[in-house]
């Protein structure tokens, strides 16, 4: 095979990223825009080390579960199959990875809670060309309408609409990328600008004024130094569980979950795993668990976070809490080398896509703490940690998802290990 030869191909099953697994001649292909049992015609696009990866071109044979065509705009690569079928895709990535990758073979499918599809991001990142703003196509650098994706709230949309008609001004400014955050009731929406070396943030006066926006900052590509030109770039996200409540800020540019219908269930379902006798959340971000934890009694709590933005919001989300909840900004490979013992009950683990990494995983493994709760991104690295939680002395209590990303090939999954040995 080589790239650029069309082939014949009958799909087999989902894997990760999104793609379907067939085979040609004895060799794996991965197909982008198929789906599980279909017959399709598709262009090799790439060829490493005797496997393939393919795009579609023809559909020769549906699958029932198919309700449209190919079209990945935002990460939408899953959007042209039912919702059901995507839940059931889901579960079986999960469960494929947990095999081949953690080789422990889950008892059953694991539950995903689902998601309504439209309106359901509270975060994006926008990549901006001579002017016009909007997502990437998958796997491209070519932008695409985010209106077609149905990701964003109608206001959010009407907020990109309204900057595509800025675009001398973000031409202007230098602009390549807009952080685009939001609160779950769409009342409270800033604006990020990153600017290339050079850019010119005064240009951006005409964006300050912008219909439904309540801050704006912008930004050098690669500098720390941020310019907040209008408003409160800080949005606000309140809870309520029982008869306890709390409050969130986030700056726009942190990191935060960004499925507003799903965000209590997962915060719910994260603190039913915790044993009480203390927490520590590593990789805690703005404090989305820890202040949870702390504000429904599962203290003392402790969190650390390394980048400089969340840790900044963790701190202020955890001043109403001194005493019961201590911050930490710092990496959490330097937090925990300077523990000798974690006297907690529970470990709260939410790492990047890139997983723990060996420094972290064998600091944990070492003090044998009862229970550690796993949220993860990325079932892959999720399962190759799994191998060594394991391989540890833990044992695998419970996994479930939480489809955060409908329509795209992500889930979010929370494993919970115990200590056995």
């Amino acid at each position: 095979m080589e790239p650029g030869l069309m082939v014949t191909l009958t799909t087999e099953k989902p894997v990760a990223g999104g793609w379907m697994l067939a085979r040609h001649d004895g060799a794996i292909v991965f197909v982008a825009g198929a789906l599980p049992g279909e017959i399709v015609d598709a262009r090799i696009r790439r060829v490493q080390k005797g496997t393939a990866w393919a795009d579609v071109v023809a559909i020769r044979q549906a699958s029932p579960d198919r309700t449209g065509d190919y079209a990945p705009c935002g990460g939408n690569v899953l959007a042209h199959a039912s919702y059901d079928a995507q839940l059931r895709m889901k579960a079986a990535i999960i469960d494929d990875a947990f095999r081949r990758v953690g080789r422990c073979p889950l008892p059953t499918l694991p539950e995903i809670v689902p998601s309504p599809v439209r309106g359901y991001r509270m975060r994006a990142r926008l990549h901006v060309q001579d002017g016009r703003v909007g997502f990437f196509r998958e796997q491209t650098h070519e932008l695409c309408a985010v209106t077609d994706t149905g990701q964003l709230s109608p206001g959010a949309e009407a907020v990109v609409e309204a900057l595509q008609t800025h675009g001398a001004a973000l031409r202007q400014a230098g602009a390549s990328v807009i952080e685009l955050s939001e609160n779950r009731e769409g009342n409270e929406r800033a604006l990020h600008v990153v600017l290339r070396p050079g850019g010119d943030g005064a240009a951006l006066a005409a964006v300050a004024g912008l219909e439904d926006v309540t801050g704006l900052s912008w930004s050098i590509d690669g500098s720390p130094r941020v310019t907040v030109l209008a408003g409160q770039v800080e949005v606000h996200e309140s809870f309520v569980h029982g008869a306890q409540q709390w409050t969130l800020a986030r700056n726009v540019r942190s990191f935060f979950q960004g499925n507003r219908f799903l965000l209590d269930a997962l915060v719910q379902h994260v603190c039913g795993q915790l044993h009480r006798g203390g927490v520590a959340d590593l990789y805690a971000g703005v404090g989305l668990f820890s202040v949870a934890a702390t504000a429904l009694g599962h203290v003392p709590v402790v969190a650390v976070e390394s980048d400089p933005v969340a840790g900044h919001d963790l701190r202020a989300n955890g001043r109403e809490w001194r005493g019961l909840l201590q911050t930490k900004v710092t990496p959490v490979e330097d937090y925990l080398r300077g523990q000798r013992a974690l006297s907690v009950a529970t470990v709260i683990v939410d790492p990047p896509r890139t997983g723990l990494s060996r420094q972290v995983l064998g600091q944990l493994v070492d003090r044998k703490v009862a229970r550690v709760v796993y949220v993860s991104c990325d079932v892959a690295t999720l399962a190759r940690d799994a191998r060594h939680w394991l391989d540890a002395g833990y044992r695998l209590a419970d996994v479930r998802a939480f489809d955060l990303f409908p329509q795209t090939a992500h889930i979010e999954t929370v494993a919970v290990f115990d200590w056995s040995a």
